[in-house]
């Protein structure tokens, strides 16, 4: 039997394991962890910017009103009811008088009273009036007969002594008359405090508005200042906008809105900023601001809407995507591929627009080539290999 030689066995063995060691270098460098990263560039352009801001908001109505009771009270009736339009001063409902109207017709006979009261009062003050004038006459005509020796001392004291009493008579006649004056005032302020009262039980429209809530019925008991009715002002809504305070810069009353409500998504609605809060939201770090439209929108109140703001547009400047800017200790910056070779350039960046793009106030020049995404994360001088995507689009897909 034959042997098969051994050195070309050998041989064969050997170039084998080369092929072998060759492609397992090929792929390590190639698709392998010491392949370069895939990366994907663009250049640095100069370009005008249009910065917008973007936020989420809820329809409010700038105006609306709680009627309820003063005091507590059981409401007697409701005479409107949800989604009614009511005028001002119109009665929406009554609460249960009790004993007002009882209380009302006592102090009326009090003033009564007091006025016939102060009537007698009038009459003493006149009465004693007429008698102090004829105690100051005879006071008179007994000095002159007492000057001639026609009468006594004792007589002519005596009608001086008249005198004096008349005063004292008509100065409490006078303070009768006084004091029945502060009654009557004191009773009629009782009575429209009262008449008030009894007002307040009518519960009426503030201004002209439409019922939204209905939220007690005849026979409840309501608490003072818990409502009975709710009412807003239709032509008052706007919207209470959220935004980031990271990307507030330009908020400002006056910028025009564009406005998407849920209820509405392919029909914008125009308004714009009518009043910016000085209070913000520490919790979610976010500015408010309030959004009016600019004409009725047929919004409902508590309807989510998204709101975007234009600001002006900036003078050319260097424009790159906002997916290129990158962190380093604390710094924004971009990859900067300088001979094919990242490096990170630190930049000062402008406003933002809503498209992805970002104003470069410094740190790079036109036409750089800067880093967009990359397979994974950079470190300076690594090496790197420009693709059109890093991802490929699966075959057939539509171009």
């Amino acid at each position: 039997m034959k042997r098969t030689p051994l050195l070309p066995r050998r041989l064969a063995l050997g170039a084998l394991a080369l092929a072998l060691a060759g492609a397992l270098a090929f792929v390590a460098l190639r698709t392998g962890p010491l392949a370069p990263t895939r990366v994907t560039v663009t250049a640095v352009q100069e370009g005008r910017l249009r910065p917008a801001l973007f936020g989420i908001g809820t329809v409010e109505a700038r105006r609306s009103w709680m009627v309820g009771p003063t005091v507590a009270g059981r409401v007697l009736s409701v005479k409107v009811d949800v989604g009614d339009t009511v005028q001002a001063g119109q009665l929406l409902a009554e609460m249960d008088p009790v004993d007002l109207d009882q209380r009302l017709a006592a102090l009326d006979a009090s003033l009564a009273r007091a006025g016939s009261t102060q009537a007698a009062a009038q009459a003493q003050v006149s009465d004693t009036t007429a008698r102090r004038a004829l105690a100051a006459l005879n006071a008179s005509r007994n000095q002159e007969l007492a000057a001639q020796h026609f009468i006594s001392a004792g007589a002519l004291e005596a009608r001086l002594q008249e005198k004096v009493s008349a005063d004292a008579a008509l100065l409490a006649a006078q303070a009768n008359l006084s004091g029945a004056g502060q009654d009557v005032v004191r009773q009629r302020a009782e009575r429209a405090a009262l008449q008030q009262q009894r007002g307040n039980v009518r519960l009426r429209a503030p201004a002209d508005a439409v019922v939204t809530s209905r939220d007690a019925e005849a026979g409840s008991t309501v608490v003072a200042g818990q409502p009975v009715l709710r009412l807003m002002d239709p032509a008052s809504l706007w919207v209470k906008l959220r935004v980031d305070q990271g990307r507030s810069a330009g908020l400002a009353p006056g910028l025009q809105a564009r406005i998407v409500l849920r209820s509405q998504p392919r029909t914008p609605v125009a308004g714009h900023v009518a009043r910016v809060e000085l209070l913000a939201d520490s919790v979610t770090e976010e500015r408010i601001a309030q959004v009016a439209f600019d004409a009725a929108a047929g919004a409902s109140v508590g309807e989510l809407a998204e709101v975007t703001l234009q600001l002006p547009e900036t003078p050319t400047s260097l424009l790159i995507p906002n997916a290129s800017i990158q962190r380093q200790q604390g710094q924004a910056g971009v990859w900067r591929l300088e001979g094919g070779k990242p490096v990170f350039t630190p930049v000062q960046l402008g406003t933002h627009s809503l498209d992805g793009q970002v104003q470069v106030l410094a740190g790079v020049n036109a036409g750089d080539e800067v880093v967009v995404y990359s397979q994974k994360a950079l470190s300076a001088g690594v090496r790197v290999q420009v693709v059109d995507a890093l991802v490929k689009a699966p075959a057939g897909a539509a171009q």
